[in-house]
C-alpha cells in the first residue's frame, strides 16, 4: 500500500507524513498546553509531556483530516502528499496515539484531565467536513482548542480547575476568534463560490471585519478587567497593549497582511503573558498614588483625559461637533450632578474646594471632558470605518 503520492518506499512515506506537521498552526496549541502548566506554577514532567503529546496528536489529526477532505473529497486543493489510503491509515494512527496518550493522562492525572483533553481530538477530526461550513463552528474550532489546551495543561498539573486558567482560556477563545475571522476573509471569493459559509461570507467582508475587531477588543479588555480583579498578574495588560498596537496597524491592511500581522501579534501576546505569569514582575508593588497631588488630584486627571479628548477631536476634525454635544448635554449633567452631590450620593475629597453655581469647579470640567472624550472616540472610529 502506497502512502505517498510522490514516491515509494519508507522515506517517501515518512516525508509525506512529516509534511502534515504545520509549525505555524501546531506551535500555538502546544505552547498553550505549556502555558497551562506555567499557570499551575509547577512542572510535573509526566503530565506535562503527556498533555503536550495529546495536544500535538489532536492538531495533527486535524491537519490530516483537513487535507484528506479538501483534496480527496472536495477537490479544493491542487495537491496533497498522501494517498487516500495513506490519509486513512495516518488518521487511524494519529487517533490511536491520541487515545493512548489520553488514557495514560487519565492514569497519571485523573479522569477529569482526560475529559478536558478528549474534545481537542473531536474538534480536529470533525472540523472538516462537518464544522468548517458553519460560520460559528468554523470560527470557534481552533480558538476553542487553544482554550482547552490552556485549561487542560493546568489541570494536568494540579488535578483541579483554577479561575486563572479558565479566564486565560476565555481570553484566547475571544481574541483568536477575531483573528480567525480575519484569516477566513482571505479566502472569501473561493469560499463564497463553493457555498462555504465563513463569517466573511455570511456577514460580508466589511461587517465580518468589524465583528473580528470587536472580538479582539473584547478579549484585550478582558485582560484588563481580570488584572484589576486580581485574577491576572499586574503586568498582563502589557500583553494586551502590545497586541492592541499590532491590531491597530492590521486594521488598515488587507486580509492577507492583516492575518500575517495578527498571527504574529498573537505570538507576542502569548510570549508577554508567559513572562507576566512565570516571573510575575511588579507583584506586590502598590499602584502609583496620585493622591500626593492633594487638592489638585481630581483636576490633574481631568487635564490628562481632557488632553486625550482634544487630540482625538483635532485628529477627527470634530471640535465643533463635540462643542455642540457638550452644550446640549450640559444642563442635564448640571442638574444631575447638583442633585447627587446635594443628597450625598458621592463625595469628592481630593479637590480644590472652588465651587461655581453650587458644585465644585472640577465637576464643571468633568461635564465637558467626558462628552468630548466620547465624541472624540466615536468620530475616530467612524473615520476608521470610512
Amino acid at each position: 500500500m502506497a502512502f505517498s503520492r510522490h514516491g515509494t518506499g519508507s522515506r517517501a512515506a515518512a516525508a509525506a507524513l512529516a509534511s502534515q506537521v504545520h509549525p505555524v498552526f501546531m506551535l500555538p496549541p502546544v505552547a498553550a498546553s505549556l502555558f497551562g502548566a506555567i499557570l499551575a506554577e509547577r512542572f510535573a514532567p509526566g503530565p506535562l509531556g503527556l498533555h503536550v503529546a495529546a495536544t500535538f496528536f489532536a492538531v495533527y489529526t486535524a491537519h490530516l483530516k483537513d487535507g484528506y477532505v479538501d483534496f480527496h473529497r472536495r477537490g479544493e486543493d491542487d495537491d496533497h502528499p498522501l494517498t487516500e489510503a495513506g490519509c486513512r491509515w495516518a488518521l487511524a494512527g494519529s487517533t490511536l496515539c491520541f487515545a493512548a496518550v489520553t488514557a495514560a493522562l487519565a492514569f497519571v492525572s485523573g479522569p477529569a484531565t482526560a475529559l478536558l483533553t478528549a474534545p481537542m481530538w473531536a474538534l480536529g477530526f470533525f472540523h472538516a467536513p462537518q464544522s468548517d461550513t458553519n460560520p460559528v463552528t468554523t470560527t470557534l474550532g481552533y480558538p476553542f482548542g487553544i482554550a482547552l489546551a490552556v485549561v487542560g495543561g493546568q489541570h494536568a498539573q494540579t488535578g483541579a480547575l483554577a479561575a486563572e486558567a479558565l479566564a486565560f482560556g476565555l481570553v484566547f477563545l475571544v481574541t483568536l476568534a477575531g483573528v480567525k475571522i480575519v484569516d477566513d476573509a482571505t479566502d472569501y471569493a473561493y469560499d463564497r463560490s463553493i457555498g462555504k459559509r465563513t463569517v466573511a461570507v455570511a456577514l460580508g467582508i466589511s461587517r465580518g471585519r468589524r465583528l473580528a475587531y470587536a472580538l479582539l477588543y473584547a478579549g484585550l479588555t478582558l485582560v484588563l478587567v481580570c488584572t484589576v480583579d486580581g485574577i491576572f498578574p499586574p503586568t498582563a495588560p502589557l500583553a494586551a497593549v502590545a497586541f492592541g498596537l499590532v491590531a491597530a496597524v492590521a486594521a488598515r491592511a488587507g486580509p492577507s497582511v492583516a492575518t500575517m500581522l495578527l498571527v504574529r501579534g498573537s505570538y507576542v501576546f502569548l510570549a508577554i503573558l508567559v513572562v507576566a505569569v512565570w516571573f510575575r514582575p511588579l507583584m506586590g508593588v502598590p499602584l502609583p498614588d496620585i493622591g500626593m497631588l492633594g487638592p489638585y488630584t481630581y483636576l490633574a486627571t481631568e487635564v490628562v483625559f481632557g488632553a486625550v479628548a482634544l487630540a482625538l477631536l483635532l485628529r477627527a476634525d470634530a471640535v465643533w461637533r463635540a462643542a455642540r454635544t457638550v452644550l446640549a448635554l450640559y444642563p442635564i449633567a448640571f442638574v444631575w450632578d447638583w442633585y447627587t452631590l446635594t443628597v450625598g450620593v458621592f463625595a469628592i475629597p481630593l479637590r480644590t474646594g472652588v465651587e461655581l453655581a453650587g458644585i465644585p469647579i472640577e465637576e464643571h470640567l468633568f461635564m465637558i471632558v467626558v462628552p468630548a472624550l466620547v465624541v472624540g472616540v466615536h468620530e475616530t472610529l467612524a473615520g476608521l470605518d470610512e
